[in-house]
């Protein structure tokens, strides 16, 4: 598994304004620098506790991206170096990030989950809780936390066309919110197994894992 090639390759082959963001959770130090190298700067984790020891021993100007649902008690970790956190779903993180990040004295941008896909497992809330949350007094008076676009992930099958439905719908969401919601400007839909269907619904920020460093043991 030649990961600089895959990275490169990967980096050919999507638009200059898509942001790639290399997956690498459960991946070794060792993998995440060669794919430092080609350069990528952006990589994504769904552990914290793993994401801020990855932190510790890397170079300082990678921008981490918390990709995994986040338990509230353990904001505080990667509240002194977190990029984006892509997965929030409730008003009551978005509280703890803003207390957390004030702590910091620096302000974290995240980006609301919407439910798009149809299976249970994944985590989510629909469109019209985001908007109730940033409609919210209690969100305007957030001074260290901004909201900076949506995220989502569509259902696991082979069903490309349900896929793409799912994309778009979450891809017309963003487009209302951008039009209500002057900071809105991020849209991270697509992993390995769809973001060509992401791509040609609008996405400008790709999660991707095992494309770049192989499939996880």
């Amino acid at each position: 598994m030649d990961i600089k090639e895959n990275v490169r390759q990967f980096k050919n082959e999507i638009p200059e304004d898509v942001t790639l963001v290399a997956i690498s959770k459960t991946k070794p130090v060792e993998d995440l620098l060669e794919a430092y190298d080609t350069p990528i700067r952006h990589f994504g984790e769904n552990k914290i506790q793993e994401m801020t020891e990855k932190y510790k021993q890397l170079p300082n100007d990678i921008k981490w991206h918390m990709v995994g649902h986040v338990q509230r008690n353990k904001v505080k970790y990667m509240a002194p170096f977190v990029h984006l956190v892509h997965a929030v779903d409730s008003l009551k993180l978005l509280k703890e990030i803003n207390k957390q990040a004030k702590k910091c004295s620096r302000s974290i941008d995240c980006l609301l989950q919407i439910k798009i896909a149809e299976e249970d497992s994944k985590y989510g809330i629909s469109a019209e809780e985001a908007e109730e949350i940033l409609n919210s007094d209690k969100f305007k008076e957030f001074e260290n936390v901004k909201v900076k676009g949506l995220m989502g992930m569509a259902t696991f099958t082979d069903d490309k066309e349900q896929v793409k439905k799912e994309f778009q719908h979450l891809k017309s969401v963003f487009d209302d919110f951008k039009e209500k919601y002057s900071e809105m400007s991020i849209l991270s839909m697509g992993m390995s197994g769809d973001y060509k269907i992401a791509l040609e619904c609008g996405s400008n920020m790709l999660r991707i894992g095992s494309s770049l460093f192989g499939a996880r043991d």
